[in-house]
């Protein structure tokens, strides 16, 4: 930990050569990981891993060096290489520059985490998590004759987290996550066809006391079963109504990625130069929360030690702020919003969401339903790909129906929905007054952080939807 390192000397070191703010980020996380596939527990890892990533920020870039080795000569001679790379690359000019900001308090804060933790997943016996892994697999491959596959997934992390900086900065804290996910196959004939459900967020073994292994297990499995047994979906422009259950895959993907600053600052953003400007339907707003209880995405404070806190993002359709890291930040004159993570020790901190959502409307999910004559009900979302240049996306559906006169009717496979996300988020006409939550782990630049993404019940008056048959 932090306290036992003499990190302002380290810190200190790191600046000799003109950086402009240095941090270093202690980190030691316990983990456990169990797969169960082919009727067996084919992996099972546990582990710790420690270490020390060291950072210094010189004229808009980043150096940076990591080290398991934490002793204090060894964290002084990582300071020497990155104070040097910081030299070499300006040269011989000394160049010394304090950050704007409050003062920053210069002793250890420990907030309170965000969710708390009643059964924490160290304390349970590996024994245990093995048999919750089991009890899904049995349900799995027991409930129908066509199953083909199953794959049961459970890892919980523990991480202990110390961060100090060159402003006087030193706040540390613990985040603890669980997930547990089932992926059922089954075939019929020719069709094969997949049903996914994950469960997770910060919490503990406790999350099982609301949601057995065997109720994961049967929902992923009839999802799979209902799709083989659905029609092929239609093809062709037409309405399209995305349930909350459908989770905030199309948020995520069609707009949060474009409203991280980094991807803004260097235009690969549809939303870049754009603040201010009406980017969404006034009935959008958007906003990033990693405070929210037991979220999947949530944390305390970030990995730069900002704590967290809610930004909006689009208010009534207009864009109102980019997620920030420090780096990010400094470059547009703005305070972090306190989206700097990274995935571990060994990687920079770069902007990224937490936990995402579409802020829920005014009307009822039933009324939006009972407003189409004809279209596709979109109850669960599959993956996708955007390219956040233009905001052009493709989305599978893992679940949907056909709606007929305002009623949801006969499941269809094969769905994809075919369009553009400004484009989308503008033509929005009917929110819900409900909200779910999907769960995932994004990736960016080659890294992974767990989020969660949320949205009501959507109306989207036309869209292409790509399928098997022709629409009539």
């Amino acid at each position: 930990m932090l306290e036992q390192i003499a990190f302002e000397k380290i810190l200190k070191a790191a600046l000799r050569e003109g950086g402009e703010f240095a941090d270093l980020f202690f980190e030691q996380t316990y983990a456990v990981a169990i797969v169960c596939e082919e009727n067996r527990i084919e992996k099972m890892i546990s582990g710790q891993d420690i270490g020390i990533g060291l950072r210094v920020i010189f004229d808009g870039r980043t150096f940076y060096s990591f080290t398991n080795r934490l002793g204090e000569e060894d964290l002084l001679t990582l300071a020497h290489v990155v104070s040097r790379a910081v030299k070499e690359d300006r040269g011989e000019k000394v160049f010394q520059f304090v950050l704007p900001g409050e003062p920053l308090a210069s002793f250890p804060m420990k907030p309170s985490p965000r969710s708390s933790i009643e059964k924490h997943p160290r304390d349970i016996s590996v024994a245990e998590k093995v048999s919750m892994v089991n009890r899904a697999n049995e349900v799995a491959r027991t409930f129908d004759p066509r199953v083909r596959q199953v794959k049961i997934l459970y890892r919980d992390v523990s991480q202990f987290l110390s961060i100090a900086n060159s402003e006087g900065l030193w706040i540390e804290g613990e985040r603890v996550g669980t997930v547990f996910s089932a992926q059922v196959v089954v075939s019929q004939g020719d069709i094969i066809q997949t049903g996914y459900e994950p469960i997770g967020g910060t919490v503990g073994f406790e999350m099982f006391d609301g949601t057995p292994p065997e109720s994961v297990a049967e929902v992923a499995g009839k999802r799979a079963l209902l799709m083989l047994s659905a029609r092929k979906a239609p093809m062709g422009r037409m309405a399209v109504v995305l349930s909350s259950e459908a989770g905030g895959t199309m948020i995520h993907e069609a707009i949060g990625h474009g409203l991280e600053a980094d991807l803004a600052q260097q235009g690969l953003s549809v939303y870049s130069g754009k603040i201010g400007e009406q980017v969404a339907s006034p009935l959008i707003t958007v906003v990033d929360d990693p405070t929210l209880p037991q979220k999947r995405g949530s944390y305390a404070f970030d990995d730069e030690g900002v704590l967290s806190r809610r930004t909006i993002l689009v208010e009534e359709g207009v864009l109102k702020s980019y997620l920030y890291d420090r780096l990010s930040a400094l470059k547009d004159g703005v305070s972090s919003t306190g989206n700097g993570r990274r995935e571990s020790y060994q990687i920079k901190p770069i902007p990224r969401m937490s936990n995402t959502l579409i802020v829920p409307g005014q009307t009822k999910p039933e009324a939006i339903i009972r407003s189409v004559e004809k279209g596709l009900f979109v109850k669960k979302m599959g993956g996708g790909q955007v390219n956040t240049v233009n905001g052009d996306f493709v989305f599978e559906v893992s679940e949907g129906y056909l709606i007929e006169k305002g009623n949801v009717g006969e499941a269809v496979r094969g769905a994809i929905l075919i369009g553009n996300g400004p484009q989308v988020l503008r033509e929005i006409d009917m929110v819900g007054d409900d909200l779910g939550f999907g769960i995932g782990t994004c990736g960016k630049d080659g890294q992974g952080v767990p989020v969660a993404d949320a949205q009501p019940t959507l109306r989207i008056p036309e869209i292409v939807v790509g399928g098997r048959e022709k629409s009539p």
